[in-house]
This record gives structure tokens, sequence and C-alpha cells, in this order.
């Protein structure tokens, strides 16, 4: 017997939310409200970009509320069309089992390898190449678990840059995998900054059950620091409106890497960061991109 019920909606930009809200007053455990089409070639791209306001929402919602199996669904239904006025809605339901959702969420998150070289090891595996590099790390608030393209694709290129005395900076941090990864790689020191406090909350949390010294900043402190290596795995729009602060962080002949980008973005980037690096050709992982390149020498 099921425990509990998802209720789908499909509800317009317009309705999204006074359905979402009603729901919950109906009793929903839960409510969400994604994009209908996510995943797809028709997905709309809205919440984590700047410059969008935070109440924008998609032109075709799917709204998810979670009840306990003891409720009447079609009096759920009843009650929400008086609320909002609405007289017909598009549901459907999906009965959800009773399990372990510990075990569940964690057969998700495998090893993974970066190179045969690095391994990114939730805390509950054991570690398939003790003689590697390992980071431990499960998931959690902060962005970067290892097992997206753009984060491939930095792991892979500080491997093969960094050097013992390397000072490297990680600009936008996130969950902290690429500055563990760096020291881990053998850097003489590692700097992490991020706008999120969560971010700099989950970054030392990492880097302590790594047991490596890294230090971590909000990234409207002030930071007085030259690095050999800039790594930066952000948003494409944040890169650029940033790049005059990579620039001065970075020393001259020293190194960047920049992800987050997509193939259409490179042109852009292109540039803007051409005024203070010697570029070289773009790597590409499933349609994202690494750009890298070298700090022009201060004439």
């Amino acid at each position: 017997m099921a425990a509990w019920i998802n209720l789908k909606i499909q509800a317009s930009a317009e309705y999204a939310h006074i359905i979402s809200d009603a729901l919950i007053e109906l009793g929903a455990l839960s409510s969400s409200i994604e994009d209908s089409y996510l995943n797809s070639e028709n997905e709309e791209a809205l919440f984590g970009e700047p410059n969008i306001p935070s109440n924008t929402i998609w032109q075709h919602n799917t709204i998810e509320s979670l009840f306990d199996d003891s409720i009447s669904i079609d009096t759920v239904i009843d009650e929400l069309k008086t609320m909002t006025g609405l007289s017909d809605i598009d549901y459907t339901l999906e009965s959800v089992e009773e399990q372990n959702w510990v075990t569940l969420t964690q057969s998700q998150f495998e090893p993974i390898s970066i190179l045969n070289k690095l391994w990114i090891v939730p805390s509950w595996h054991t570690t398939p190449n003790p003689s590697a590099i390992n980071i431990i790390l499960d998931p959690g608030l902060a962005f970067g678990t290892g097992s997206h393209p753009t984060t491939h694709l930095c792991l892979e290129w500080l491997i093969k840059e960094v050097k013992i005395n390397d000072c490297v900076l990680d600009y936008g941090c996130g969950s902290g995998i690429l500055s563990i990864a760096a020291k881990k790689c053998g850097a003489k020191e590692v700097v992490g900054v991020d706008i999120d406090p969560q971010a700099i909350i989950s970054s030392t949390h990492n880097a302590k059950e790594n047991h490596v010294n890294i230090q971590f900043y909000n990234s409207e402190s002030s930071l007085k620091f030259e690095a050999d290596i800039v790594v930066a795995n952000i948003l494409s729009s944040a890169l650029s409106v940033l790049a005059p602060i990579i620039a001065k962080a970075c020393k001259p002949q020293g190194k960047i890497a920049l992800s987050g980008i997509l193939k259409e973005q490179v042109e852009m980037l292109t540039e803007i960061y051409s005024a203070w690096f010697n570029l070289n050709k773009p790597i590409e992982r499933e349609g994202w991109i690494l750009m890298s390149g070298t700090k022009k020498s201060i004439s």
C-alpha cells in the first residue's frame, strides 16, 4: 500500500504560485514548482541567472505536491477549484511507496574517476584506488559533486597544471571541490571565494573532512591574493562581469581556467579575456566549454 500520493498539476505562470500555496493550505506535506519542459530542448533557463527578477516563473509549470494516502484527492481538487476559481484542473497521480530514502539517495552517487588519477568518493563508499588522489565529498547544498561536465573539465585541467609551489585561487568555490583538488595535487596555498554563505560553510566542512588547510572567503570581502593559477567554474554572465577581478588576481605569466561556459558564449568571453590573457584552444565536453590561458606579461 502506498504511503503517500504525489499530485502533479499543470499550471500557467499566472496560477502556479496560487495553486501551490493553496495545496499547502489543503494539507500537502510539500509542494514544488518546476518548468514543465525541464531537461528538454524547450526548457526555460530562469533561476540562477543575473538580472532576472526572483519572482519570475516559467510559462508552463508542473506543481508536485505530496499528500498522505489517507487524504481524498477528489476533495482536494474540488476545494482547489473553489479557492482558485478554476473550473478545470489538469492533474495526474502517482503512488509513492515507503522506503529507505537515505539508502536510495546514497545509491545514486557512486565514486567518480578523473583521468584515473583522482577519485571523488562519497563518504559511504570505499575508495576504488587508495593510491590515487581521493576527495571525500557528499552531495550537499552547494554546487559541485563532481558529476557535472564543467567540474570534470576543471579537475582534469588542475591535475595537469598544478605544480608544487603554486598558489591557487578558486573563484566561485561552491562545495570546495576544485580547491581541495588543487591542494591535493600539491599546491602550496589555496584560497576559495564565493558569494553564497552556504558555499563557504560547505567548502570549509569539506576541506576539514579531507584534512587540507584552505581558507574560504565571501567574495564581497577584500581579498589581497595574487595567484599562479585562477580557476573559475561559474556562469558565463558572471565570468564576463568579474573579468577585471579575475585578471587582477592572477600573476603575470599565471594561468586561468574558466568553465560554466556554453559554446555560443566562447566568442564573447574570448574578446573580454584577451585583454589580459593569451588564450588556448577551448576544450569541449557535452556542450560545455573550458577556456584556459596565460596572463600577459606587464610591459
